[in-house]
């Protein structure tokens, strides 16, 4: 009953966005020339202006940022989960100690990928910088 619901609910919610987006259309040129004028004017602005569209430095800025606040996330994540599963290890039984450690190989293969991956984007990143 739910999903039925909420199937109908999104079919909605997506028919009416379909006719909003469908019906806003607007024309800002009066005649034909008036648009092939400012489509003219539009690609003479792009023709004068040379300078490049992205900065190396705020890409330089903006990779440092994202490096810096993921590996931040990922290692608190991981320190976490960590010392969830070493403390359910600790006051655990022998059993529930089983199973505990059989969540420990999908946890340290985690860490190895995700560190893994940030290693690897530092060593590209250096290596594209000293390309340069």
């Amino acid at each position: 009953m739910k999903k039925g619901l909420i199937l109908k609910i999104l079919v909605i919610i997506f028919t009416m966005l379909s006719i909003f987006i469908l019906s806003s259309h607007y024309v800002q040129a009066s005649s034909l020339s008036d648009a092939i004028g400012g489509a003219d004017d539009f690609v003479q602005a792009g023709v004068q202006d040379k300078s490049p569209a992205i900065s190396e430095d705020n890409l330089q800025g903006m990779s440092d940022m994202l490096y810096t606040a993921l590996l931040v996330i990922a290692t608190i994540v991981a320190i976490i989960v960590g010392l969830v599963i070493a403390i359910q290890f600790m006051t655990g039984s022998v059993g529930e100690r089983a199973k505990i450690k059989e969540t420990l190989i999908p946890y340290i293969a985690g860490c190895i990928v995700i560190f893994g991956a940030f290693g690897i984007w530092k060593l590209v990143v250096n290596i594209l910088k000293q390309a340069q």
